[in-house]
């Protein structure tokens, strides 16, 4: 077996359900202080976050990553143990492999082969980790770049880990992430029998039309960088459980991911004008996941291209779908951010898999990055 499927291994055995991390950061912190990375810990909360650091001079490139994992669901629909990491068709089976502890271990054994080859590289390199991305993120990353900030140290180039590949392995690089606003929202009514409606007030029949509108409605049509905005309802519930009361309260969770043609403030203005023209009694508790984030300076862009061409020997497609990532909280710090990693068909999902000739491939593919940038 290779290092790099060796430390995946490792990792992946170690039960690490958000926020939880279960010794890997310092698993990892070990195996890079020998190449000279100072090691320092910002725990905020349940969350560990980690960051580790060799040299001290401009321009600062940094590996981001997690290493908690989402719960592994009905154990029953694994065809082997989740936190048991399972060879089988070419394939390592088990929570985290795509999502994203394959990547780690390729940032890890990418990172001793380059430093092993290029010992007096230009610049520094770091790598931050956390245990709380998959979570509500809020003692995560967000809080590393707070620290990080107020001391003036400042990240040039970024690249995340998520699993951005889609048919083939870095076909696909993330350039950018659309925002994610969530909404909760309430709408009263007036609890009754449903035999006296008169005197009740049904808030499933006052906000469906609402609903309908709120759905059907067209936020943007998106840009050359960003697909239109799009809202989706996630959760509602109102009701009792019996079939014979009218409910008093609704309750529905939407959220909106959107482009750069909107903004927080935006959104919520048009939400709240849409739904005034219903005669409801409602309140909406909002927060902001994430704002949208585009990388447009071609540095970090145009080196991860030639590294995997050379690699690979065939060019990916710059792409700003999917969900949210930490590279959110980077952004804003005007680093460069993009995301590389493995096939993302079997994220969050049971049987959870990363191919084993990928995992090779992706550490060679980040070792020529960190080359094109920093020799």
């Amino acid at each position: 077996m290779s290092d790099t499927l060796d430390l995946l291994i490792d990792l992946i055995r170690r039960e690490s359900v958000t926020p939880e991390d279960a010794g890997c950061q310092d698993m990892i912190s070990q195996r890079l202080a020998p190449l000279g990375f100072n090691c320092e810990h910002l725990d905020f909360e349940d969350t560990r976050n980690i960051w580790l650091k060799r040299g001290g001079q401009a321009p600062l490139f940094c590996f981001l990553g997690h290493t908690d994992v989402v719960p592994p669901g009905p154990l029953e629909d694994w065809q082997s143990p989740p936190f048991e990491p399972t060879l089988r068709d070419g394939r390592l089976y088990g929570r985290g492999t795509a999502d994203m502890k394959g990547s780690i271990a390729c940032f890890i054994t990418a990172l001793e082969r380059f430093i092993q080859q290029h010992p007096k590289h230009k610049g520094a390199i770091a790598l931050m980790l956390t245990s709380d991305e998959e979570g509500i993120a809020t003692h995560g990353v967000v809080k590393v770049v707070d620290v990080l900030e107020k001391r003036g140290e400042k990240i040039d180039w970024c690249l995340v880990g998520e699993p951005s590949s889609d048919q083939k392995l870095a076909d696909v690089i993330r350039v950018g992430r659309r925002g994610s606003l969530c909404a909760k929202i309430t709408v009263k009514g007036i609890q009754g029998h449903v035999a006296y409606p008169d005197i009740a007030d049904n808030p499933i029949h006052r906000f469906a039309p609402a609903l309908t509108a709120l759905v059907e409605e067209v936020w943007d049509q998106g840009n050359d960088f960003f697909p239109p905005t799009s809202l989706q309802v996630s959760n509602i519930h109102a009701g009792t459980g019996a079939e014979n009361i009218i409910p008093g309260q609704l309750e529905a969770q939407f959220n909106l991911r959107f482009s750069t043609e909107l903004d927080e403030q935006t959104i919520k203005q048009r939400t709240h004008a849409l739904l005034d023209g219903f005669d409801l009694d409602y309140h909406i508790d909002w927060r902001l996941s994430g704002n949208p984030f585009l990388t447009t300076e071609r540095t970090l862009i145009d080196a991860t291209h030639k590294a995997i061409k050379k690699i690979t020997g065939y060019e990916p497609i710059d792409d700003t779908g999917g969900g949210t990532s930490d590279g959110r909280f980077i952004a804003p710090t005007g680093a460069q951010v993009l995301e590389l990693g493995p096939i993302n068909d079997s994220i969050h999902k049971v049987n959870e898999y990363v191919n084993l000739e990928d995992l090779e491939t992706l550490s060679k593919i980040y070792q020529q990055i960190l080359v094109e940038l920093l020799t």
